[in-house]
């Protein structure tokens, strides 16, 4: 164990190397380092073509070893009861925040930055209702897992969990299969992050060779205000919550998850991490069906960092092109965003295109403005990708607390250092990995079988 420990810790040890090398190289030789981007691309993607199976596997193994499908119902309504609540809270921080500081104040634009808000408006073309839920069946079956959209997949896991809970003791085979390529899943994720120095050394690289420094001195009130307004709602609102309802530290539980911060922080992407927090969720102590319900809903329906940011952007190129929003025009106007936003949180600039939509939808004079945030977008993503990734985990240990699926000895074991979790499978084969009997575990069972 204590050389497996050691490579990994060498791993992201060289991530931060490649981070700082590829900042260097971004100053140093800018055209050169925007050439590096497909590096981070590439890395992403390995990444995303990951996603749809672990979320299918996590999903049904969760469900079809629960008893009861009243019980995923319950976990599935909480979620995103919950979810709506923290989103408008988000919102309105946001909403203060941005009217406090009137970042937009003393900036004009240019016939560049014109163009810029066009092409991100035709980008963010406004979905509706109807077309959103649609959008939500896959095809066929299979086309789930190669469409890339993580709503879809939840259905069609949604509906192998069930059916294979109505069968009873008939499934127990496929349930025990699911588990051995969920195995398989996991420990291919884990060969791909040795791919991670590479990725964050050609990602940081190109987004600092085409932005340079000229375009973040000017725009600095609304990246730091952003910021702040992150790091505030992360720790005071998100961190109160967490130790009022389960006794634990924010500090502790995110600095369990260090090592997929520094991910999201190299990828700009929270979708990079949503495999490792699924993962470690269930090396915490939290139930596997509580998991498998809370994280990849909360990935298209939490979206705390989005939510802000899409507050702070419209308030500040409505002051910046001379056109402020009345009270009530900043409240329909973003409550839009939110419903728009829906199933693209760990898309890289999807924040972005749905801000360039709403404005389009709402007040068209305004989407010129959308090219005054371009150039700092990838840095104010990174931003609300981690407060995404944030809220979600905290989300996920509230869910398990309050339906009583949370295994606060094994946290407060994981959290103090005891109990390691293990890098190379990301599976612990000596605690709850082993299914258990159809129809399901007693509750004594589920207590033990938490997966690690």
């Amino acid at each position: 164990m204590a050389g497996r420990r050691d490579k990994t810790h060498y791993l992201y040890i060289a991530v931060i190397a490649a981070v700082l090398l590829g900042i260097a190289v971004g100053f140093a030789a800018p055209d050169a380092a925007v050439e590096l981007k497909p590096l981070g691309t590439g890395f992403v993607n390995l990444i995303k073509m990951m996603i749809s199976p672990v979320i299918f596997c996590t999903i049904v193994l969760g469900i079809g070893s629960v008893r009861k499908a009243a019980k995923v119902g319950a976990v599935g309504g909480l979620a995103l009861g919950y979810f709506m609540i923290m989103s408008t809270v988000a919102l309105a921080i946001g909403l203060l925040v941005g009217n406090l500081l009137e970042p937009g104040s003393g900036l004009h634009l240019t016939e560049a930055v014109k163009h810029a808000g066009e092409a991100q408006a035709k980008a963010g073309g406004a979905q509706t209702t109807p077309e959103f839920l649609l959008g939500i069946i896959p095809t066929t079956l299979v086309s789930a897992f190669t469409g890339g959209q993580v709503l879809q997949t939840l259905l069609v896991a949604l509906l192998c969990g069930f059916a294979l809970q109505a069968m009873g003791p008939a499934g127990e085979p496929l349930l025990r299969g699911i588990g051995h390529v969920q195995k398989l899943v996991f420990r291919i994720l884990a060969m791909i992050m040795w791919a991670a120095p590479v990725g964050a050394f050609g990602a940081i690289a190109a987004v600092v060779g085409a932005t340079g420094i000229d375009a973040l001195k000017s725009l600095a009130v609304i990246m730091i205000g952003f910021y702040t307004t992150c790091l505030l709602f992360v720790f005071v609102v998100l961190g109160t919550l967490l130790r009022v309802c389960t006794g634990l530290n924010v500090f502790s539980l995110l600095r369990y998850l260090g090592r997929e911060f520094l991910l999201i922080l190299s990828t700009s992407s929270s979708e990079s991490a949503l495999p490792r927090l699924i993962a470690k969720m269930e090396h915490l102590g939290v139930s596997k069906p509580v998991v498998g319900i809370t994280v990849p809903t909360g990935y298209s329906f939490n979206l705390d960092g989005t939510a802000i940011y899409l507050t702070m952007s419209s308030l500040f190129i409505a002051e910046a092109m001379g056109k402020p929003l009345a009270i009530g025009e900043q409240i329909s106007l973003l409550l839009f965003m939110i419903v728009a936003s829906k199933g693209a949180a760990g898309v890289t600039g999807a924040g972005l295109a749905t801000l360039a939509g709403g404005l389009q939808s709402h007040r068209p004079e305004l989407v010129d403005g959308v090219g005054l945030i371009v150039g700092i977008d990838r840095f104010m993503s990174e931003a609300r990708a981690l407060t995404n990734f944030a809220g979600n985990a905290v989300a996920t240990v509230l869910i398990g607390t309050w339906t009583k699926e949370f295994d606060r000895e094994r946290a407060a074991e994981v959290l103090a250092g005891r109990l390691e979790f293990a890098e190379t499978t990301l599976v612990d084969d000596g605690h709850g990995t082993e299914l258990p009997t159809v129809p399901g575990p007693s509750p004594a069972d589920a207590k033990e079988g938490v997966p690690a």
